[in-house]
């Protein structure tokens, strides 16, 4: 795969910002795709960047894996597993178009889940049983489709009321198993290649510098700053998609 200088530079940010995302500022995840597609054909975004989330993956599961809450997994995984299947069936059937003006729409979607999430957690919610079932296979479709299920995740780990380090960990988990799981849906579609690997391959040494470079600035900046940058981006990103 020919990348023009300025389209490689591109893919080494979005790669970067897989690691960081992978390691806590979760916001930027969204930003991947979205870069991705502004050098590439959307369909293509979202496969090329799964193998990419998967390195990111294995270094936050190296990381956080003795803090995760597995119950919480298995919980929701059936369900994530359903969606992923449907948006599946549904990426293979969309036209190039339909498949930027869904990952814009997502993308700026999420952006409001983030918001609502913000202001409203902390209120006393009564969650019936639709609540993991919805979340699950939401969450399922939109990372086929956009690799961006992460503002789904968040809600629900949220109102599990688990504790930073078990939320953190716990998501560690969950993605790298979702990751995987989708990995032959990605093949089957065309969308994951040698080509597209090789590059991945090639991009991984970014997305681990992104991964280490996270953990220490979590530290060191307050996480508001940067969820409000990377809810701001996306929005602007998913705006460009759409138009």
């Amino acid at each position: 795969m020919n990348l023009s200088p300025s389209h490689l530079l591109l893919a080494i940010l979005a790669a970067f910002l897989v690691g960081v995302a992978k390691t806590g500022i979760g916001g930027l995840g969204m930003l991947a795709v979205v870069l991705f597609a502004q050098i590439m054909p959307a369909k293509q975004a979202t496969g090329m960047v799964l193998p990419l989330l998967c390195f990111g993956d294995l270094v936050a599961y190296a990381s956080y894996r003795q803090h995760a809450k597995w119950s919480a997994c298995w919980k929701l995984f059936p369900w994530t597993a359903a969606g992923v299947v449907a948006g599946y069936f549904a990426l293979g059937r969309m036209s190039e178009h339909q498949t930027r003006t869904l990952i814009g729409s997502i993308v700026l979607g999420l952006v409001v889940l983030h918001f609502a999430r913000r202001r409203f957690y902390g209120h006393e919610t009564d969650h019936g049983a639709w609540f993991a079932p919805a979340i699950g296979v939401l969450a399922g479709f939109t990372t086929l489709v956009a690799n961006a299920a992460g503002p789904f995740m968040a809600v629900y780990f949220l109102a599990m009321r688990l504790p930073k380090m078990d939320f953190v960990g716990t998501g560690a988990v969950f993605f790298l198993l979702l990751n995987l799981f989708k990995l032959p849906f990605m093949v089957n579609l065309g969308l994951v290649t040698k080509e597209s690997f090789t590059l991945n391959l090639l991009l991984a040494p970014a997305v681990v510098v992104g991964a280490l470079i996270g953990r220490t600035i979590l530290k060191r900046i307050e996480q508001r700053v940067f969820e409000n940058l990377a809810l701001a981006m996306s929005a602007v990103a998913g705006l460009k998609l759409l138009l």
